[in-house]
């Protein structure tokens, strides 16, 4: 690490955090990571994504945090809870889980004023081979994303990364959504994008912080957003995953803010 950083924004508008920033990355981050490792025991057949919201939304209290979303743009919920062609934004409703449905549970929480923002993949009851591979590959490109951040790439060598692979599986990475810039705000300067050319884009420097968060579909790319404004999914209804980790780049690897103190990031069913 640098102990020279100092805080500064680039001439594309990215912000420069100083060494000391790294701390409160960390800690937001581990709590929500927290409470996406303590909601999946909850994750069940029968279940409903608004019964897991409310367990989400005690939790980040009980942890003496405060919900980046709830008041987000009128959102009035914990997470976002996205169920198999949803790609994200799922808002948690009374609609019960089902045998083999898979969803992403994404959680922000602010702690001391930083933003710890993640998401991982969950299953009710058993896990569809074909699902399988979609959160396999899904996972497996979002650490190739991260492997990417590093001092002298550029962001397109991150999306490059993602989508090569991506494709290499005959799956494709959506375009619609992006990651973003976080820190003491919810959402800066840069646009993530999960596919690109190499060489292209913003420089990556040492104290930049950041989500990676690859929407990956089974099917084609295409999206649309439901009437409620917020509920994307996929055109062709065909299955979604996603991940996200927010991280931050260093001189050597990148330091991942969101890791999950249970080791249950990649889900333990299929043996992460």
């Amino acid at each position: 690490m640098n102990n020279k950083l100092r805080s500064r924004q680039t001439k594309d508008g990215i912000r420069i955090y100083e060494q000391s920033d790294f701390a409160g990355m960390h800690a937001a981050g581990k709590v929500a990571a927290t409470i996406l490792d303590e909601i999946a025991e909850h994750v069940q057949v029968g279940q409903t994504t608004a019964a897991l919201d409310q367990i989400i939304t005690d939790k980040v209290t009980q942890m003496g945090a405060d919900s980046a979303t709830i008041g987000y743009k009128g959102y009035q919920h914990a997470s976002c809870i996205s169920v198999n062609h949803v790609v994200c934004h799922g808002i948690p409703s009374d609609k019960t889980l089902k045998d083999g449905d898979i969803l992403n549970i994404d959680v922000t929480v602010i702690v001391d004023g930083w933003f710890g923002d993640t998401s991982r993949m969950y299953v009710a009851g058993r896990l569809p081979r074909k699902a399988e591979r979609l959160i396999q590959v899904t996972h497996d490109a979002l650490m190739l994303g991260i492997e990417a951040a590093r001092p002298g790439n550029t962001f397109g060598d991150i999306g490059h990364a993602i989508q090569s692979f991506v494709e290499s599986h005959r799956m494709s990475v959506v375009r619609d959504f992006c990651g973003h810039g976080l820190g003491r705000v919810f959402h800066a300067p840069p646009n993530v994008l999960h596919y690109g050319r190499p060489g292209t884009g913003p420089v990556l420097e040492e104290g930049m912080f950041f989500t990676i968060e690859p929407m990956v579909n089974l099917g084609r790319p295409e999206t649309k957003t439901l009437a409620d404004d917020w509920t994307a999914v996929t055109r062709d209804k065909s299955l979604s995953a996603q991940f996200e980790h927010s991280v931050g780049v260093t001189a050597g690897a990148p330091e991942i803010f969101t890791l999950s103190p249970a080791q249950m990031f990649h889900p333990t069913y299929l043996g992460g």
